[in-house]
């Protein structure tokens, strides 16, 4: 069966006796492993102990396609219920699991772990067909889930988070929620002995991973740096960033240029526009922002903001690959920039 993004969570924490294998998979690879460690644990308090917790490796199945289901119905010797994981499952490895599947109950749970799978995939329908199974997608969090997992990990701490922070913390984390939790565990030790996390320890500490190679797009892009904005852009793809995820982010900063450049248009001066802007423009970009609204007039940041998104648009309905769409509209609005045409 198919469990819904709304029940997952409560789902891995309690799977219930009639589930006897769980497929997890999608491109957040982060909650991927962090739902399979949740799970595991619902079933057993230690991880590390042989006798309840068995490994295998994709490796194994290939000399023994025979293992995973013998394995998943073997009893355990200590008396409770086992847990069987197998990792980096791909739909070559769908021989081994139907055979665990068919037809038999199993003494262990087994939990499967895989990246990205289509629609199609051999895996995911026999999860989602066989009666005692369940497959559960993990997609990068969206703002609402990334914001709890934020107020949860800092609030282990007794950290709470300024609403400058949040909405930094929320812009530039997300891509993997185990990286999104690293870099809070991070933000939290660097923040020991305050009682809450201000945008300026935020912007310090989460600012090697997605945090950066956003911001570094999105000043790119609006600076007409060509060179600058294709290797951010290969960074992004490369950590698995998604390109309706880059689009938005780049939306976001055309207008915040855009309302500063309404709060110029209507009298203040740029240092008082800049210092104006809610959350605060990072310290450190402060110069690069005000060139921006130096060089863009305000109708000309309302058009880059229609075309991002009809970037976004063209992504989801097109079929054209969404990458090759993303690097295309940054690239025409930075060369925009570099025509003096902003």
């Amino acid at each position: 069966m198919k469990i819904s993004a709304n029940q997952a969570d409560r789902f891995v924490q309690n799977p219930g006796g009639g589930i006897d294998a769980v497929l997890l998979y999608g491109p957040d690879n982060g909650l991927v492993r962090e739902r399979a460690q949740i799970l595991a644990r619902a079933i057993v308090d230690d991880l590390a102990d042989p006798f309840l917790v068995t490994e295998i490796s994709p490796g194994d199945l290939r000399d023994d396609r025979a293992l995973l289901a013998d394995e998943a119905a073997a009893l355990s010797m200590i008396g409770g219920r086992r847990v069987v994981r197998l990792r980096d499952a791909t739909d070559s490895m769908s021989e081994a699991v139907k055979n665990m599947l068919d037809g038999r109950e199993l003494a262990a749970l087994a939990i499967v772990e895989a990246g990205d799978l289509s629609a199609r995939s051999r895996l995911r329908k026999l999860f989602e067909e066989a009666p005692r199974a369940a497959a559960i997608a993990c997609y990068a969090d969206d703002a609402q889930a990334l914001e709890r997992v934020i107020h949860d990990t800092l609030g282990k701490y007794n950290l709470a988070v300024s609403d400058d922070a949040l909405i930094y913390l929320r812009n530039n984390l997300g891509g993997d929620r185990m990286i999104s939790r690293t870099e809070l565990e991070k933000l939290a030790s660097y923040c020991q002995g305050e009682t809450s996390v201000s945008l300026e320890a935020a912007a310090a500490c989460v600012g090697d991973s997605a945090t950066m190679t956003l911001e570094d797009i999105c000043f790119a892009s609006a600076s007409g740096d060509q060179m600058a904005l294709l290797r951010a852009l290969g960074r992004g793809f490369d950590e698995g960033m998604e390109p309706i995820r880059i689009l938005r982010s780049v939306a976001r900063h055309y207008m915040r240029l855009q309302f500063a450049a309404g709060a110029v248009t209507n009298g203040s001066s740029v240092e008082a526009a800049v210092k104006s802007m809610r959350p605060p423009v990072f310290f450190k970009q402060q110069d690069r922002f005000r060139a921006q609204l130096r060089r863009w007039s305000a109708s000309a940041l309302a058009s880059a903001v229609e075309s991002l998104m009809s970037a976004e648009l063209d992504c989801k309905t097109t079929g054209i690959p969404a990458e090759a769409t993303c690097e295309r509209a940054l690239m025409r609005l930075a060369a925009r920039v570099s025509r003096g045409n902003g």
